[in-house]
């Protein structure tokens, strides 16, 4: 469902990637750890569209990547990618529903039918009685949880993940690992983790481990 092939990238003189393959299928959860510089972050933007590579190419759902630009990529973004960041990124001036609505809104969807499908996801997600609080009323558990169903109100082929329990305590990232499980049973969705928490990444489908730039196992 996802593919790279021969991923490059340098920052000036810097190599920070040096040839990257890496290949996941549908309802995989695929986490990469390795130490702070290994290129893992930059490895899930490019991969995720928010940066580009210098060589090498990437496909998502049969789409060369490389070959969009502009409104087409960003569409592209916004239709098979959501995104869930270690700091929430919710827009403090919105309740929790609005933020989890924004993606669908973007893509011209119906009010109605987001609105409805954003509240069954907060729902889902233990949050019913949250709905109308914005970011600075919730904890950080919640705001992350929020961040989640944002995430998913697309119904995108793949959720990456940075370092999404960075910011949370023992108990909130333990169950934020739980959730992510729940979401590719019951739904077969698919995630790429960037993680240093040994714990969730031990809970993933497969581990992808990098050093200096490159995955060391696959």
């Amino acid at each position: 469902m996802l593919t790279a092939t021969n991923i490059i990238k340098n920052y000036g003189s810097l190599p920070v990637l040096r040839g990257v393959d890496i290949h996941i299928k549908k309802a995989e959860i695929v986490s990469i750890v390795g130490s702070s510089g290994a290129g893992k972050s930059t490895l899930l933007h490019i991969l995720g569209t928010l940066d580009t590579s210098d060589q090498g190419s990437v496909s998502l759902e049969g789409e060369r990547i490389e070959s969009l630009s502009g409104k087409k990529l960003a569409a592209f973004r916004n239709k098979y990618i959501g995104f869930v960041f270690q700091f929430h990124h919710l827009l403090p001036e919105f309740t929790a529903l609005e933020n989890v609505c924004i993606p669908g809104w973007i893509a011209g969807r119906k009010k109605k039918e987001i609105t409805e499908k954003a509240t069954n996801l907060l729902t889902t997600l233990g949050l019913a009685g949250r709905l109308e609080n914005k970011p600075q009323q919730l904890s950080g558990g919640e705001q992350q949880r929020v961040a989640v169903a944002r995430a998913l109100i697309n119904d995108p082929s793949i959720i990456m993940a940075d370092e999404p329990t960075g910011n949370l305590d023992s108990a909130n990232a333990k169950e934020l690992h739980q959730l992510f499980i729940d979401l590719r049973d019951q739904f077969k969705q698919t995630f790429l983790i960037v993680t240093h928490n040994e714990e969730l990444a031990q809970m993933s489908d497969r581990i992808l481990h990098m050093k200096d730039g490159v995955i060391i196992n696959n």
